[in-house]
């Protein structure tokens, strides 16, 4: 064992030097007792840590992708989904949702930024087959962390009330490439203040987080 650095006089004397007789003379359950609380406060300062430390989701395979989040936690995919993440009101009415699907392309010859407009004439319609009460409010070309997308924006009926979705169809920037994924993104009106319409989902409150550092690849 190596030896341990002498200690100069003027920043002596230690704390383990001033408490060594104190745990020396305290009864065996007390030492127990202090193991037990110092092992206790570890843990708390852990479930700390922890919560102020963002969760992240990460996922291999063809495509693979990873994003943070905060301020949801996990749920059941519905069918097709890959994974996904809610907050629900004390009623467990449902507020945001930010679920993940995959996405095929089918085999074309164009750009991807003029490919994923035609892809999405049919998943609107598939949209329109899935929510009771879909309206679309408007579609067009985004981008996610400097990728190419295409924004689909609704509003629908999600268990029984009105959503405002944003929904981001994203394909990794290569040629040919034909797999992606859909980002399914749902808010409930009055759940944030600033999001007022189907555009302003993910612009700000929980869902920005996940959206804004969503990798693909």
């Amino acid at each position: 064992m190596a030896a341990s650095v002498p200690l100069k006089p003027q920043y002596g004397p230690t704390l383990g030097t001033l408490l060594a007789p104190r745990w020396h003379a305290a009864s065996p359950l007390a030492r127990r007792a202090t193991i037990a609380a110092a092992v206790a406060l570890l843990a708390l300062l852990l479930g700390v840590l922890l919560t102020l430390l963002n969760p992240t989701y990460s996922h291999g395979g063809a495509v693979p992708f990873s994003f943070s989040y905060r301020g949801l936690y996990r749920a059941k995919p519905d069918a097709g989904e890959i994974v996904k993440i809610d907050k629900r009101s004390a009623d467990g009415a449902l507020q945001y949702s930010f679920a993940v699907a995959p996405l095929t392309l089918p085999p074309y010859t164009l750009d991807l930024s003029a490919e994923l407009p035609l892809y999405a004439n049919a998943y609107i319609e598939e949209l329109r087959r899935r929510y009771s009460g879909f309206v679309l409010r408007g579609e067009g070309k985004a981008r996610v962390n400097t990728l190419p997308a295409y924004d689909v924006l609704y509003t629908a009926l999600v268990e029984g009330r009105q959503m405002y979705g944003r929904d981001v169809l994203l394909v990794p920037e290569r040629s040919g490439d034909r797999q992606g994924v859909a980002i399914v993104m749902l808010t409930a009106p009055g759940a944030s203040r600033q999001v007022k319409t189907p555009l302003e989902v993910a612009s700000t409150g929980v869902l920005m987080k996940p959206l804004r550092s969503f990798t693909l690849g």
